[in-house]
Formats: structure tokens, sequence, C-alpha cells
């Protein structure tokens, strides 16, 4: 009878040998380390991302638009006596002005509600009626000025802007500046500290609010056409 004998597996320790781990043991156990590192990893990742706090909110900026600090004490204004027509297109102007001019809010006056109103602090005045209206002059004789003012007349190339549908006078003064139409039926005068600059500007709201109320002149100086 055949005897039937069996050779030990290939890595099979030989007597008083250290067992070896098997070869594909090995990798399999060296494929799961590689895995479980990045899995770990993103695990960690997730982890952290859940418990750190939300970024937190921008701090708001402050409104370009802030209105100005002001005063609320009445604003002292002279109220001279208007006849009935003045007095009724100043009464519509007075009531439609709008309740801020800019970053200005309205302020009280100390006289003649319905033909005065100021803003801001110091104060922008508007005065309708009551003011000398600035026509335009005469042809000059030989040798006269042709641009500056005489007396209440503006010469053809006098200084005049046009601000959204209204001619205006501008006039420079030591505090400030003043600038009235010339081509309303009754005039509008806007007075300026020197605090408020390029007082072109400021008028453009109340321009607005005079062409819906106040009648345009029958005569103004060339340089108002538009």
């Amino acid at each position: 009878m055949d005897e039937i004998t069996s050779s030990p597996a290939p890595d099979s320790p030989a007597p008083g040998e250290t067992p070896r781990r098997d070869r594909s043991t090995r990798s399999a156990a060296l494929w799961a380390t590689l895995i479980a590192v990045p899995v770990t990893a993103a695990v960690a990742g997730f982890t952290f991302a859940k418990l750190a706090p939300a970024e937190p909110a921008a701090t708001p900026s402050a409104s370009a638009t802030a209105v100005r600090p002001q005063s609320t004490t009445p604003v002292e204004m002279p109220a001279p006596a208007l006849a009935e027509r003045p007095a009724t297109v100043c009464r519509a102007l007075l009531s439609q002005l709008p309740p801020s001019v800019r970053d200005l809010n309205q302020r009280p006056v100390t006289a003649g509600i319905e033909q005065n109103a100021a803003y801001g602090d110091p104060a922008l005045t508007i005065a309708c009626g009551g003011i000398p209206p600035i026509k335009a002059c005469p042809s000059p004789g030989a040798g006269a000025s042709t641009d500056q003012p005489a007396g209440d007349c503006l010469p053809a190339t006098g200084d005049v802007w046009r601000v959204n549908g209204v001619c205006w006078h501008p006039v420079e003064e030591a505090d400030g500046a003043v600038l009235t139409t010339v081509d309303r039926e009754v005039p509008v005068r806007v007075r300026l500290p020197k605090t408020y600059e390029q007082p072109l500007k400021w008028v453009t709201p109340i321009s607005d609010t005079i062409v819906a109320t106040v009648p345009s002149a029958k005569a103004a100086p060339s340089g108002c056409s538009s």
C-alpha cells in the first residue's frame, strides 16, 4: 500500500522558528490601513466643520445719507407785507416745499410761515416775495459794463444758471451765497451759509417745487433761455 505523506505549506515555519504572517494577510492589513487614514481624516474634518462657529455677520456700515444734527430753534427771518397775488403764489410754494433739502430737515421760522422757510443748522433759508425782481437790463450805452448787475437789473451777459427748469442768479457774499430766481413771476431767494459748498446743488429740490407752483415771468434775461 502506498504511503501518503504531506509536506508543510510553503510559509509554514520550520520546527523551532517563529510563525510568519501570511503574505496575503499582510497585504490586506496594509490596504485596510491606507483606506482607514483618509476616511478618518474626512470624518474629523466633517466633525470640525459642524462644531466650528458660524462666520460672524459683517458689522453694518454707517448710512451715507444720515441727517446732519441740527437745532430746532426757529430761524429769525423778516416777513414783509405782500400784495394779494404774490401772497397767493408764495402760499402755494411754501405748502409744497419738501420736508428736507438733501440732508437738511426743515426748521420753524420766527415770522411769515406763508412766505419763508428754513432748513438745517446753520440755516439755509428760502424767502418768497418781498424781493425786488431782477430783470434784464436795457442795452447799455457806449462804454457801459455788459456783465455786472446795475441796480435791480441783470445785463444780457450776467451770470445765470438754469437748474431743473429754474433760472438762478448767484451772488457770493462774505458769509455764503445768495441765489435769486430771475425767470419767475414772483422772485424766490435762497441764502446758503459757507458751510454748504456748491450752492447750485442745494437748489435742485427747491427748483422742482418752484416749477410746479410759481408761474414763469413774461420776460427773463437772455441767458435763461433753454
